[in-house]
């Protein structure tokens, strides 16, 4: 099993797998790992996944229960246009530079129902560390966005539980408490 699905596996699924009629969003598709254990949980659990991505990723799947958006996630009013006003879970899976984190997580926060989840993949410069895996652009940018998330939830306590898996390249885990 490959350390991304491990990770997706042991860290994001066990928090999903029960959610009755979900509304999934998930903003990064590329090979359609993913999307496909996110389909798992939408066709046990009576749910509904959203896909975006700039490249056309429509052949990962021809599921009933799957929408798929062929645009910039920070396509803002064109997405709201075709997604629920209500989301269960919002995975960024996207450009991994911590503006961009930032701007994305701030604005769809607001659709995400309370008890919902973010996860934010690619979060741990750790594995970048050695020779291995050597990526400057991984290690400085996902450094970079960890630290944005920790910044964020500082201004934010009261409104969001975080925690981090560091399997691969890490998760970050938001649980919405409040509204804003």
């Amino acid at each position: 099993m490959n350390n991304y699905i491990s990770k997706l596996d042991n860290s994001l699924l066990p928090l999903i797998k029960n959610i009755n009629k979900p509304n999934i969003l998930e903003l990064g598709v590329q090979k359609g790992s993913s999307t496909l254990k996110f389909l798992e949980i939408c066709n046990q659990n009576d749910g509904y996944l959203f896909s975006v991505d700039i490249d056309d990723c429509q052949s990962v799947s021809n599921d009933k229960r799957w929408k798929f958006i062929k645009s910039r996630d920070d396509n803002f009013e064109y997405i709201k246009s075709i997604i629920p006003d209500k989301l269960n879970v919002i995975y960024i899976d996207t450009i991994h530079e911590a503006s961009h984190v930032k701007k994305i997580l701030y604005y769809y926060y607001n659709f995400l129902d309370i008890g919902g989840y973010i996860f934010i993949d690619d979060i741990s410069h750790l594995p970048y560390l050695n020779e291995k895996k050597s990526s400057f652009y991984c290690e400085i940018n996902n450094r970079e966005t960890f630290n944005e998330i920790l910044n964020i939830y500082y201004f934010n306590q009261l409104s969001f539980d975080l925690s981090f898996s560091f399997e691969s390249s890490g998760l970050a885990i938001i649980k919405k408490k409040i509204t804003n």
